[in-house]
């Protein structure tokens, strides 16, 4: 299962992180993020321990997706180190 990341988890989770971190950045009221959360929760067993899964409601959580300037939800974003490597 994807953990939910929030303000108060975020740096614990991906900052501070040694695992390579995939983050999906949605609002829970879109269709399109739904069908990509599926998704996510989908592969999120198959990296168990060897990564982190997450997601993050930007309507909920703004100080986290503010910095990482999401034009657009769903999102999706691979950190490393607490960097952004790819989107």
């Amino acid at each position: 299962m994807a953990f939910v990341m929030t303000d108060t988890n975020f740096d614990e989770l991906v900052l501070n992180s040694d695992k390579p971190v995939l983050i999906d950045f949605s609002v829970y009221w879109s269709v399109p993020c739904k069908m990509a959360g599926r998704l996510v929760e989908e592969i999120s067993p198959d990296y168990d321990g060897r990564a982190i899964v997450g997601k993050v409601d930007v309507d909920q959580n703004p100080a986290i997706s503010g910095p990482y300037e999401i034009p657009n939800t769903p999102a999706l974003l691979y950190c490393k180190n607490g960097a952004i490597v790819d989107n």
